[in-house]
């Protein structure tokens, strides 16, 4: 084939418009092209230069998202009332003709389902636990615990996809790859933002987790999760394959970076430029991780601490006990997915199982973090996409019970990072079905979540087509009281 065939069919839509003398098409292209990135970058970090906006408290974030929707009621918001109430309908004047899913719709009854669980209070301000939590318990007074967390969406998909990215519809960039694209990373061996998942501790592990999750939407490709695997390839495609050396790569990716530069000055696209860096990170992940992933340094104490499941590659525990092995290498925003929390039916023995996989090994990164002292500029965030309702899904016994989707209120605990601890937030009424005082909406937490990191959410933007986008739209308020 000749150079100059080629070179014709190598032509985009972008070049076709630029050269075309019509007018039209340089038209089109200015419109394409308004969200270009332009703002000036800080060389250390790669974030924006003009972030953060005022001194932060926290320098990275772990969330820790339970996916599913964790029951409110059988774990933190203790309602006593309840129990005389078994089984009775739950009043239209409680449940005021809110939407309620099609799983329960049907049902010729919502009969009320207290809590099979004992509570007791714990630490200084007598706060509220159950028995299924005997560990998260225990750190009770360094929690700020939101009793009224509520969203706008009442079905998984959207809902997630509220949580982690701000919108119903995905598309947009997910909180991470904001955090990231705004503050860059102090780690340039480790990608700023890492994903790790976990299966159920339960049979349920039925709710997809898709990579958009964790997706910088119409950000730049270099600002989504990596996510890290469990097993002898924690990265896939990160190892170079037999017979290739360092000093081989090494050349390899020097003479793809003159090509792309090359490719960078024809077509202007900013991600070549994203796949050069990525490149270069993965050649530097090379080594770093390995190291990362290889817990036989840590001591039997950590163990103890996190549980035994954190010798087994891809459980929960171990996963938090790799949280903070990233966090101790300045890896700005770490997310954990633990799946399972979908508990429509056998509530009472799945939430149990549950619980035994999750609470110790969440205490123990409070712990552990706090012990070494990164709790105070970490932010930890445990919590769902919604809670549960009080009436029973399915066939209620003294024994067994299911709870349907509930978006009115549910309960996140946050530790560290800026947030006041031994904080209860936020009262629900008796059946835990409606907020009575200090709603806190999806946008607020974000809003401050964002405060936490030095950012003012409604500065952090980015324009893409022909609209200044950010985090939390054009709603989100910032929740003072739950700042220390």
């Amino acid at each position: 084939m000749s150079i100059q065939k080629e070179i014709e069919l190598s032509l985009t839509r972008r070049h076709f418009f630029s050269r075309s003398a019509t007018g039209i098409g340089i038209a089109a292209l200015s419109t394409l092209l308004q969200g270009a990135e332009t703002r000036e970058r800080n060389p250390k970090t790669g974030g924006l230069k003009d972030l953060p906006h005022f001194a932060a408290k926290a320098k990275r974030v772990i969330f820790l998202h339970q996916s599913g929707g964790p029951s409110q009621l059988d774990m933190f918001d203790y309602k006593p009332k309840l129990k005389a109430m078994f089984g009775t309908e739950l009043p239209g004047s409680v449940r005021m003709g809110q939407r309620i899913t099609g799983m329960t719709s049907g049902q010729s009854s919502l009969p009320v389902a207290p809590s099979l669980f004992k509570f007791e209070q714990y630490g200084k301000n007598g706060t509220w636990a159950s028995e299924l939590i005997p560990h998260t318990a225990k750190i009770i007074d360094d929690l700020c615990i939101v009793k009224t967390m509520n969203t706008d969406a009442i079905n998984h998909d959207p809902a997630i996809t509220f949580i982690h990215s701000g919108s119903q519809q995905p598309g947009r960039p997910s909180l991470g790859s904001w955090v990231s694209y705004g503050l860059g990373s102090e780690n340039q061996n480790m990608p700023a933002f890492v994903v790790l998942i976990s299966l159920s501790n339960t049979p349920i592990n039925d709710q997809p987790l898709f990579s958009r999750l964790w997706g910088a939407g119409f950000l730049p490709s270099n600002y989504q999760g990596i996510r890290f695997r469990s097993g002898s390839d924690a990265v896939l495609y990160l190892q170079d394959p037999d017979g290739i050396s360092r000093q081989t790569r090494r050349a390899m990716l020097d003479g793809l970076e003159q090509l792309n530069k090359l490719r960078y000055k024809d077509y202007g696209d900013p991600e070549i430029e994203t796949r050069v860096a990525q490149y270069e990170m993965a050649y530097r992940m090379q080594a770093s991780v390995p190291d990362l992933m290889d817990l036989s340094k840590e001591p039997e104490s950590t163990f103890k601490l996190y549980g035994e499941d954190a010798r087994k590659p891809g459980t929960y525990a171990a996963n938090c006990l790799l949280a903070r092995r990233l966090a101790e290498r300045d890896v700005r925003f770490i997310q954990l997915y633990h799946r399972g929390w979908d508990q429509h039916n056998e509530l009472p023995s799945h939430i149990r199982m549950q619980c035994r996989g999750t609470d110790q090994a969440s205490a123990a990164l409070v712990t552990d973090l706090k012990r070494r002292g990164l709790l105070d500029d970490t932010l930890v965030i445990w919590g769902g996409e919604f809670g549960r309702t009080v009436y029973c899904q399915g066939r209620l016994t003294e024994t067994n019970y299911g709870r349907d989707h509930h978006p009115r209120n549910f309960v996140w605990w946050m530790a560290g990072g800026g947030m006041k601890p031994g904080t209860v937030m936020g009262e629900t009424d008796d059946f835990s079905y409606n907020t009575v005082s200090d709603p806190v909406h999806v946008h607020d937490m974000q809003a401050t979540i964002l405060h936490c990191l030095g950012i003012e959410h409604t500065k952090l933007t980015y324009k893409f087509q022909g609209r200044y986008f950010r985090l939390t739209d054009i709603h989100g308020n910032l929740v003072k009281q739950l700042l220390a």
